[in-house]
């Protein structure tokens, strides 16, 4: 079942990338006491989410937590290095945190997995963002298929 604004976001764990190398970073720590701005892509460097969705919230970020965001978090079905290496790349810096759902794990429990074997990707994580206050949902925005308009930085201000 896909999650629903309302629903308490699913348990999980993601990989990041610290200074001593991978580590775990639990959904509780990730949304327990702030707002996040979750925001899911099919592939680190791929085309759309390379040359416009991560910049467009790159460029964002002040603006967002100015409007309240504690973190904005990028996930996609990759390894944590190559999230660690998209992130350095793309210059996120502090503003940015890089979640690897490296088997997929955390996309299946939100109900937005994509099946990308079509396009030789297997499965991966739909287009979307959400809005999580304390862990409970308040926005969100699945994209269409094919489609990068309802999940970008900009519509994210707008609904804060």
């Amino acid at each position: 079942m896909t999650i629903q604004v309302g629903n308490k976001m699913p348990s999980g764990t993601f990989k990041i990338m610290s200074a001593e190398g991978p580590k775990d970073l639990t959904t509780a720590q990730l949304f327990e006491g702030k707002k996040v701005l979750l925001v899911s892509v099919p592939g680190a460097f791929t085309p759309t989410c390379d040359k416009k969705h991560l910049p467009g919230y790159v460029k964002q970020s002040s603006a967002l937590k100015d409007k309240g965001v504690d973190t904005i978090a990028f996930m996609a079905v990759n390894d944590v290095f190559v999230m660690d290496a998209w992130g350095k790349a793309s210059n996120v810096g502090d503003s940015i945190l890089m979640l690897a759902d490296g088997n997929g794990d955390y996309a299946k429990a939100l109900g937005l997995e994509l099946d990308g074997r079509g396009f030789g990707l297997g499965t991966r994580g739909q287009r979307f963002s959400i809005i999580v206050d304390n862990g409970v949902v308040t926005q969100l925005n699945i994209e269409p298929p094919g489609q990068f308009n309802i999940s970008s930085a900009e519509c994210a201000l707008g609904q804060l």
